[in-house]
């Protein structure tokens, strides 16, 4: 016997693949470099491990109006609030609250909030 198994040929298009990536992102960023810049700039150089000169207005001046520096902090202010965002979208929904199309607006309006924010905040420096 045969299985019935019917393909839809025609699926409805979603947004979903933009929020899980940009979950992703913000996931891994805030997994992988925010406990080393955490480490880094809380921990080793006030306890003098490295150097407090390594971070002098100068340095962290010229590290911030760099392209790569501007990059980092954009990515560090804007991805793991993507992140945060489509977890609380997600998880009051877990919740069952069920805001809808409004709940959704509003976590991923307040994410492009941020990184615009950040965006601009960068620029201007």
């Amino acid at each position: 016997m045969k299985p019935n198994f019917s393909v839809n040929t025609a699926p409805k298009r979603s947004d979903e693949p933009i929020w899980w990536s940009l979950f992703g992102a913000g996931g891994t960023w805030f997994a992988m470099v925010t406990p080393v810049t955490i480490l880094v700039l809380g921990v080793l150089i006030p306890m003098g491990v490295i150097d407090s000169e390594a971070l002098d207005y100068q340095r962290a001046k010229d590290f911030s109006s760099s392209l790569i520096g501007r990059l980092f902090i954009i990515a560090t202010l804007a991805l793991p609030m993507w992140h945060a965002m489509h977890r609380i979208h997600h998880g009051m929904h877990d919740l069952k609250i069920h805001a809808g199309l409004t709940g959704k607006i509003a976590c991923y309006a307040f994410a492009g909030l941020i990184s615009a924010l950040a965006v601009i905040f960068i620029i201007m420096l």
